[in-house]
């Protein structure tokens, strides 16, 4: 099949659905797909067999016509369009895309459909415009459960989870200690670590209130936030970014707090499977959409995150992860208590979490992707 993929943000941008598209791209061309892309002046493809068009410079009505044109130019067979508004920077246009492009199938990926977060202040105008996207389209893609209730009763939908964004190996002479260093911790001390951008939902003053409990209680405790404090796309997290400075500085745990900054994905790897434990205290509860989360399940590291909103078999608390309810610091703290006592169940939960991973392998990822794609395709 040859296959446009429309994003708003696209490496070397920083953002979840830029690496995640990349990733997704690379996968297909490897299932042997013809894949382009189609994205904003601020994306680079270091991909010679993904043709990228990086032409936009604004989301509007113009750039909705210049997709189609380059969907008719390009001969494609569908496409697919990666939904999540702050890549298009907040723009209302890109929920018309399928209205616009009608001469190939349109099949939107909607990589989070939790509302509040999506127009926070357009009211009434905000489930409309998304519901319009919807209903528009020939074809969805959800990434996780929540989303996929949320999509019903439309029937041409499919649940895809997200695979791990980071995936460079671990090298053979990869030394724990060596990445531990860097991050500030001895020998014995207890290193948490968080993976993500700094965005309002993900919980962090519940981390960082756990921390402070710890070191309270006497805990030799370090925190590690791995990667960027700020995608591309949302430089309005940058307040969200003092809030969280200002918090740490108020719990005095300043010292114990290590910020790497943006890093390579091999980086980031060798950080995570450093940790001793990797907390992802999600406000609305883990589920399959989080990159984080899946990067954390394949260097196979000791999670410990929030109890999802709906049903999520494949997440077992105790088996391979740390449930505990959203925002409960206490909660939290004794989760954390226990692991810092029971090396036993750490790497206990390090090797289910690798066994979790295999679920969310990209080869099946794409392969999943082209069959969805097919069908569409027969039925339009």
């Amino acid at each position: 099949m040859r296959i446009g993929i429309v994003t708003g943000e696209y490496p070397p941008m920083l953002g979840g659905v830029g690496a995640y598209t990349q990733v997704l791209a690379r996968s297909l061309v490897e299932q042997g797909q013809d894949v382009r892309v189609f994205s904003t002046t601020g994306a680079h493809s270091p991909d010679p067999n993904i043709p990228l068009m990086n032409g936009v410079t604004r989301w509007n009505l113009n750039s909705l016509f210049a997709v189609r044109r380059w969907a008719s130019e390009q001969a494609l067979d569908v496409v697919n369009l990666q939904f999540q508004t702050a890549a298009y920077a907040m723009s209302p246009f890109i929920h018309f895309l399928p209205d616009v492009v009608r001469n190939v199938p349109v099949i939107t990926t909607f990589h989070d459909l939790r509302y509040p977060y999506l127009f926070p202040k357009a009211g009434p105008m905000r489930d409309w415009i998304v519901r319009h996207l919807v209903r528009a389209c020939d074809g969805i893609i959800v990434t996780n459960t929540e989303d996929y209730a949320r999509i019903q009763p439309f029937t041409q939908a499919q649940i895809i989870p997200i695979g791990s964004n980071i995936l460079v190996p671990l090298s053979p002479d990869y030394n724990a200690a060596e990445w531990r260093a860097k991050a500030g911790a001895q020998p014995d001390d207890f290193l948490i670590a968080h993976f993500g951008f700094l965005k309002q939902g993900k919980g962090l003053e519940t981390l960082l209130d756990g921390v402070a409990s710890l070191h309270q209680a006497g805990v030799p405790v370090r925190l590690i936030m791995i990667g960027g404090r700020i995608s591309t796309n949302e430089p309005s997290d940058a307040d969200y970014a003092v809030e969280v400075d200002a918090r740490i500085e108020t719990l005095g745990i300043s010292p114990l707090v290590h910020w790497t900054g943006y890093k390579n994905d091999g980086a980031v790897g060798v950080f995570l499977a450093a940790s001793d434990v990797l907390v992802l205290p999600f406000s609305d509860g883990a589920s399959y959409r989080s990159g984080s989360l899946m990067a954390a399940l394949l260097y196979g590291g000791a999670v410990v995150t929030t109890i999802p909103r709906t049903e999520t078999p494949a997440f077992i608390d105790g088996e391979n992860m740390l449930l505990f309810p959203p925002n409960d610091s206490a909660a939290l703290t004794h989760s954390l208590q226990r692991l810092y006592d029971s090396p036993e169940l750490r790497q206990r939960l390090r090797q289910r979490a690798r066994q979790l991973a295999r679920q969310f392998d990209w080869s099946q990822i794409a392969k999943d992707h082209v069959a969805f794609f097919q069908r569409i395709k027969a039925t339009v």
